[in-house]
């Protein structure tokens, strides 16, 4: 197999982050069906909870529930807890929705999840012009999915800061302390490891992983990269698994990937390799941590997490290094791993040995993260189409669907609904 390489320049990179920045979730009225909380949903890693049958096709005006435009600039995915959606938006201070804005009400949007409406805006915080630094054009200054839990909600704006709210939207905390300069941006979405809300913060310059206590908005841990990475930005969710009875955080970055402790901050084992602006949230599968190492040209890495200390070279079990997306975080299933290219190149191959098992060509520019339903695949191009394909060994395309807008976010499932967000609105896709 392939190992990794050390990476040329710097590609007119990516942040699509946003997206693949994407979460989400999923209030149904089915009775086997979970809210859909967070970032790729109720597991984290894209997958639906069995019951959930979404639509297979639909268009701008086929088995479209609703239609309701946003407010405001936002890549953030929806999720869904109650019957409510919520979204972050960054809405421009004057009034104007243009691209030009430097000034903004960096704000949560609540809407009923049967009928679209919205509900309140509530803006959390504001985002002024002196620290409002240039971001990619595939950024948004609201990137990051908020995560539901409970009664709270954790919205959070990377660089600029964090809020905690209720479901309602009334402010319980804020954390603004966290300042750091950006390159392109923001873009990862925190998790939640029972009082600790953990994030990276891979700016320009010192890269760390942070943790703050939930119950007060106070910084619990910092953890710096022990790498001095030549370009130190990336936006990655971290992942949370479970290893012969220990939660491990898992994190990568620029030139590295650490495991933490969720508790202490504490590396548990770290793994070294070329990439920066790291975007793809890791999966965890067939007991090995699947990751991407993004720019410049991508590596696919499967890892034994048994390890301790720098497991560079005893637990790096395969590599893979053609057609690994930049952006789009990857599935599993059955041994199986799915992924789609930036450029638009399926990929599956095996957990275990990263053998191809088939390679196909879809077609378009990808940065959603993609999400599999009833043993179907959903990969959404940054124009707006939906490729649906069967999972398994054999390429097999279900449909194609064009909604024919602007779209980075990842979907969510609210039991047998699709929600969409597109670059000015939110879709119901139902039949």
């Amino acid at each position: 197999m392939d190992k990794p390489f050390r990476f040329g320049h710097f590609a007119n990179s990516l942040i699509a982050i946003l997206l693949a920045c994407g979460s989400i979730l999923s209030h149904s009225t089915l009775a086997q069906s979970s809210d859909w909380y967070r970032f790729r949903g109720p597991s984290g890693d894209g997958i639906a909870e069995p019951g959930s049958d979404v639509p297979i096709d639909w268009s701008s005006e086929h088995h479209v529930a609703f239609r309701t435009s946003l407010a405001g600039q936002g890549w953030s995915s929806p999720v869904l807890s109650k019957g409510r959606i919520y979204l972050s938006a960054a809405i421009p201070m004057d009034g104007d929705d243009n691209e030009e804005a430097t000034s903004f009400h960096l704000s949560l949007l609540i809407l009923d999840a049967q009928s679209g409406t919205l509900l309140k805006t509530v803006a959390l915080m504001q985002q002024t012009a002196e620290k409002s630094p240039k971001i990619h054009k595939k950024n948004s200054h609201a990137s990051p999915t908020p995560i539901v839990d409970g009664d709270r909600m954790f919205v959070h704006f990377g660089y600029q800061g964090t809020a905690c709210v209720d479901l309602d939207g009334k402010l319980l905390w804020t954390n603004r302390d966290l300042y750091f300069k950006p390159v392109h941006g923001n873009g990862g979405t925190p998790v939640l490891v029972n009082d600790r809300l953990i994030f990276t913060c891979d700016g320009l310059k010192d890269p760390k992983v942070v943790a703050l206590d939930t119950t007060t908005g106070e910084v619990a841990w910092e953890t710096a990269r022990p790498v001095d990475a030549d370009r130190k930005f990336s936006f990655c969710t971290p992942l949370v698994i479970n290893v012969n009875g220990r939660t491990q955080v898992i994190a990568p970055g620029s030139d590295c990937v650490l495991a933490l402790d969720p508790v202490s901050g504490d590396v548990i084992w770290q793994l070294r390799y070329a990439g920066y602006s790291v975007i793809p949230k890791p999966i965890y599968h067939a007991g090995l941590v699947i990751l991407s190492t993004s720019y410049d040209s991508p590596s696919m890495l499967a890892i034994d997490p048994t390890g301790q200390g720098d497991v560079t070279e005893t637990h790096l079990k395969w590599s893979l290094r053609r057609n690994v997306p930049h952006t789009p975080s990857m599935l599993a299933q059955d041994g199986l791993i799915y992924s789609i290219s930036d450029d638009g190149i399926a990929m599956c191959v095996e957990a275990a040995t990263g053998e191809m098992i088939y390679k196909k060509r879809v077609g378009g520019v990808f940065s959603a993260s993609p999400i599999l339903v009833n043993n179907r695949i959903y990969y959404t191009d940054e124009a707006g189409l939906t490729t649906v394909i069967a999972t398994g060994r054999d390429y097999e395309v279900l449909a194609e669907n064009d909604l024919g807008e602007r779209t980075l976010a990842s979907m969510a499932v609210d039991g047998n609904a699709l929600l969409i967000r597109t670059a000015n609105a939110i879709y119901r896709i139902e039949e």
